[in-house]
């Protein structure tokens, strides 16, 4: 770009050539610069505006306003708020009631399935993590044998992880996540958003995975922009995280709509669901 001259020039310029507005595009560390603009220009009635460089920062749902006079920047803040928070806790409720209605009989085949491939109870109940990082009970159709885990768990290795035979069928075709639309009529969960996941692993996962504990900034789905992308099971989770902030920061009904429309086609049997 060519160069004009410098700031102290600045007022002679605009004055030569009537120039109605000035706009300063400096980082925010340039505060004792931008003073210096607004000094220069105090005898002048140009209009002087500042779009502070916040590209640096990872930015979600980014936003200005004003609190009691004071203009305030919103750098990362949940898109459930107001309205949308009301349409979004509409939308789960009255799809999750009319979903389970109509899979109530698949859903009692299934667990007549479960319950005669192996004792114990017919739903897998584990702690994970939601909304603002505070946990719940997530439901499952139990795919594995009720003592599989009692030597501890690991994250991902799905293939590897004893099932029942029946179990296999459930996780091959999502049809263990079923339940979980029970989930979302309590209010625990959405039907989209990003997956949760299991305390021990948010406490590992939150400082290897930049901007990690961000997915947390809405409910935990069943289906999400991730998952229809293919990036479920033991696929890269950094990845997975790009496309759940990116879900975050494009948020809007028909987003989820067009996410659970495409999960009927071609989220429930994937090559990476185990």
């Amino acid at each position: 770009m060519p160069l004009l001259g410098t700031i102290d020039d600045l007022e002679a310029y605009i004055g030569e050539r009537n120039i109605d507005q000035i706009w300063i595009t400096l980082p925010l560390k340039a505060e004792d610069t931008v003073k210096k603009i607004m000094f220069l220009l105090r005898h002048s009635t140009v209009d002087i505006r500042w779009v502070p460089d916040i590209s640096s920062f990872r930015l979600i749902n980014h936003s200005m306003s004003e609190i009691a006079g004071m203009p305030v920047l919103s750098l990362s803040s949940s898109p459930m708020v107001g309205v949308s928070r009301l349409l979004k806790a509409l939308e789960d409720r009255l799809l999750s009631a009319l979903i389970l209605f109509l899979i109530s009989p698949l859903m009692m085949l299934l667990s007549v399935g479960v319950k005669l491939s192996s004792p114990g109870p017919i739903f897998y109940r584990q702690e994970r993590v939601g909304w603002n990082g505070r946990p719940f009970m997530m439901l499952k159709f139990r795919s594995m044998p009720v003592d599989v885990e009692k030597n501890g768990v690991q994250w991902g290795g799905a293939r590897n992880k004893t099932a029942t035979p029946f179990g296999a069928f459930l996780r091959k075709t999502s049809l263990d996540e079923l339940p979980q639309f029970i989930n979302v009529l309590k209010g625990n969960m959405s039907i989209v958003g990003p997956r949760p996941e299991r305390p021990m692993f948010v406490e590992k996962f939150k400082d290897e995975i930049p901007d990690y504990m961000k997915k947390h900034l809405v409910k935990a789905g069943i289906t999400g922009w991730a998952q229809i992308n293919g990036w479920r099971g033991d696929t890269d989770l950094a990845k997975r995280i790009e496309y759940d902030l990116y879900y975050i920061e494009h948020w809007s009904l028909w987003f989820d709509l067009r996410i659970i429309l495409l999960t009927v086609f071609k989220g429930f049997v994937n090559r990476n669901a185990y």
